[in-house]
Formats: C-alpha cells, sequence, structure tokens
C-alpha cells in the first residue's frame, strides 16, 4: 500500500481461499462475472482492457477437479476441511505507473511479474488465473490530480503444492525395497507450501538462537523478498521491497481497500482541522484589530470633547467703548491661551489618531477579507468531508469490530500454523 513517501514499493500478498463460497466469490471479482459492482471503483466500461496472462478453461472449482483427474495434482491424505487453493496479489503503488506512462508500462511489469509467480507456484500447470485489473480507479489520486488514474494490480488464483515422496512400507515382500521412494507425487497442500523456512548464514547453513533451535523466517516474507528480487533482476531498478515486518501481505482484499479509505478519510479530515485553525487564527487576528480600533475611537473621541469649541471661543470678551478692539479680563486672557494652546495640540493629537484610524481601518478590512476567504475554504472542506465523517461516526464501531475480528482471525490462523511459535521452541525473524 502507497504511504505518499515518494518511494515506490512493491508488494506481493497471499491469501487462503478455505470454503467454496471463497472461491466462487474470487472468481466474480477476478474474472468480471457480475453485471454490477457495490465497489464504485471499478469501471465497466474499462473492463475489456484487463490483460489475462493465463485465462480460466472453466470456473476454478471445475478446473481442479479436472487437474485431479488426469494426476496432475493428488489430495492423498488431506483432511476434508484443508485449504487446496490461494490467491496471489501483485501490487505496487499507483501512482509508479502513472510516472511511468500508465497501462501499457503496467502491462509489460505485470507480464513480468507473472514469470515470477510461475517461479513462485512451482509451474504453470499450477495456475488457474492471472489477470491484471486495469479497471480499478483510484479515487483519492483521481481527485488529487484532476483526472482518472487507475489501480493496476495482478490476481493469481493458484493450487498450492508440494512435491511428496512416497515409501514403501514395511509390509512389502522385497526387504531391499522397504523404506525406499516408492513414487513422487504432487500433493496439495497449502500448510507445507508456506511452512517457515530456516535462516541461513553466508555459508549456507541453517541459524540457530541461543537454546540451538533453528531460527525461522515467515514464508510470507520469504514472498515478499523473492518478488522484490525477481522484479529487481527484471530491470525494475527503481522500486524497494515492502515493509519488513508488515502485514499487508497478509490483508484480503476488502481488508486492504477499508484501510484506504481510513487513510484516505484520515487525509481530508485533517484539511478540515487545519482549515478549522486557520479560521480560529483569522478570527482572533480580527477581534484583535477590532479592539484596536475601539480604542483609537474612544481616544478620538476624548480629544474632539478637550478641543475647544468655535463658539466657546466667540463668546468671550467685551466690544470696546471706541474702535473695534475686543477687551479681555485677565482671567479670559488666561483661558484663552490656554485653550489656543490645547486647541493646538488637540489639533495635531487629532490628525494623528485620524491616521491612525485610517489605518486601523484598513486593517480590519484585509483581515475580514482574509477570515471570509478562510471561512469559504472551511466550508467546501467541512462540505466535502462530511459523508465521511458521517459515515465514520455511524459504521465507527461496526468497523472496529471487523477489523479486531480479522486480526483475531489472522493471529488464530498463524497459531495454528506454527504451533512451534506459541510454544517458544522456535524463533522467526
Amino acid at each position: 500500500m502507497a504511504r505518499n513517501d515518494g518511494i515506490d514499493r512493491t508488494v506481493a500478498r497471499n491469501q487462503d481461499l478455505e470454503t467454496p463460497a471463497d472461491v466462487a466469490k474470487v472468481q466474480e471479482h477476478n474474472e468480471r462475472e457480475k453485471d454490477s459492482y457495490s465497489n464504485q471503483d471499478i469501471v465497466p466500461e474499462r473492463t475489456s482492457m484487463n490483460v489475462h496472462f493465463k485465462a480460466p478453461t472453466d470456473d476454478y472449482v471445475k478446473m481442479f477437479e479436472q487437474m485431479e483427474q488426469d494426476g496432475v495434482i493428488s489430495t492423498r491424505g488431506l483432511k476434508p476441511d484443508a485449504v487446496k487453493y490461494g490467491e496471489l496479489i501483485f501490487d505496487v503503488n499507483s501512482a509508479y505507473f502513472y510516472n511511468h506512462g500508465g497501462y501499457e508500462f503496467a502491462k509489460q511489469f505485470y507480464a513480468d511479474a507473472y514469470k515470477a509467480a510461475v517461479e513462485i507456484v512451482g509451474g504453470e500447470q499450477y495456475i488457474l488465473s492471472a489477470v491484471m485489473h486495469a479497471d480499478e480507479r483510484n479515487r483519492a489520486m483521481s481527485e488529487a490530480l484532476g483526472e482518472d488514474v487507475y489501480h493496476y494490480h495482478l490476481h493469481v488464483v493458484y493450487i498450492p503444492v508440494v512435491e511428496k515422496q512416497i515409501l514403501w512400507s514395511k509390509r512389502c515382500k522385497d526387504e531391499s525395497l522397504r523404506g525406499t521412494v516408492k513414487e513422487t507425487i504432487t500433493q496439495v497442500s497449502r500448510s507445507k507450501k508456506w511452512d517457515s523456512k530456516p535462516v541461513l548464514d553466508e555459508n549456507g547453513n541453517p541459524m540457530l538462537n541461543a537454546k540451538g533451535k533453528k531460527i525461522l523466517k515467515s514464508s510470507y516474507s520469504v514472498l515478499q523478498d523473492d518478488f522484490f528480487h525477481f522484479m529487481r533482476a527484471a530491470g525494475y531498478t527503481d522500486v524497494e521491497r515492502g515493509e519488513r515486518g508488515s502485514t499487508e501481505e497478509h490483508l484480503t482484499v476488502t481488508q486492504f481497500k477499508v484501510q484506504a479509505e481510513q487513510q484516505r478519510l484520515e487525509a481530508v479530515t485533517g484539511q478540515v482541522a487545519q482549515a478549522e485553525q486557520s479560521l480560529e487564527d483569522a478570527k482572533s487576528a480580527t477581534e484583535k484589530q477590532k479592539k484596536k480600533l475601539e480604542a483609537l475611537q474612544k481616544e478620538t473621541k476624548t480629544a474632539k470633547t478637550i478641543a475647544l469649541t468655535v463658539q466657546d471661543i466667540e463668546a468671550m470678551g467685551k466690544k470696546a467703548t471706541f474702535g473695534n478692539n475686543i477687551t479681555l479680563t485677565p482671567d479670559e486672557c488666561g483661558t484663552l491661551k490656554r485653550y489656543a494652546v490645547n486647541g493646538i495640540i488637540a489639533n495635531a493629537d487629532n490628525k494623528r489618531l485620524k491616521e491612525k484610524l485610517a489605518s486601523a481601518e484598513k486593517t480590519v478590512s484585509i483581515w475580514k477579507q482574509r477570515y471570509e476567504a478562510v471561512n469559504e475554504k472551511y466550508m467546501e472542506l467541512k462540505q466535502k468531508a462530511q459523508p465521511f465523517l458521517d459515515a465514520l461516526e455511524i459504521a465507527s464501531e461496526r468497523v472496529r469490530a471487523f477489523i479486531s475480528a480479522v486480526l483475531a482471525r489472522g493471529k488464530e490462523t498463524q497459531e495454528h500454523q506454527h504451533p512451534a511459535r506459541k510454544r517458544g521452541q522456535d524463533m522467526e525473524i
């Protein structure tokens, strides 16, 4: 799964098809046998672009039965509930193919990946179907880039087999044959096919832990290594191996898409949160500028009150008996002087305050515009994310329960397949 860190990674996942219902469901999906799909990312108009590197000759179960009849595979000694089918899914993040030209490049890449699948499975005769899907849209990338981007990946349905030697029993009349190889059969066996392998040192010898037990390496980790090294050898040197210790290869397609949608939702939710923070910052800055403006208006009002009015000045003094002169009393003269000084100061202050007021009003206008722009962006993001937020609120408990059940089931399966791990007899890396 892509982590959006600019690194293209190969991913190989294996899933067991435990029941006939599982086999039928995978066949319907891989071969596009349905008339309609609940998965809105599937684009039926592009289904004809899907590429079969090996097309099935019949339905998967009938092909299995025919192979058994022809002696290609054997179910001798197989338990009734044994897993008989498996599916490999080979994948690289969508951006890798988008940056390399898309569809044509993906066809060549997965043609080479199919060769890797043949080696991993053990032979093309054990592969029931191998198809590259080119009709599944990558919704997140499409929305981000404003154009349709498709998620190319390869499905390989196969029969897990191993070679098993059948020995002559002790009841054989010819004593020289007892315990020797009677025949070698190709046995269907999921557990032996994906059994953990010992870790080898530089000399090719098994490495041991402190207790002298073999150190085991998960077969799924070997699967990741094999696919990565094969594609590198085929010339795709610009890809990296999927993360070690990752559980991606254990996920079913449904679980894989659930995680992808959760990551997509988290990204949109993060954008909304960022917009909300920007909106709060804009609100705070606007309020701060408003308070400054109110303080300036109050200061201006006070200055105007203190300033001497024309009517006050005209009311002072008496006209002289002779001539046009005005006589003032000493007190009026002193008061007038003080008013004159105060008036000059007030005029200067008024001019300064008017300039500050005009500047503050301009600043408030700018912050108001910024606030409105941020608010509009926030509302758009919120409207875009609302369906996901509503869905998450309604189905969060179901999703958590579903994922918990899947993880619990995976843990039980691993313990059943590798009981030595549970007893602490082997250490696996």
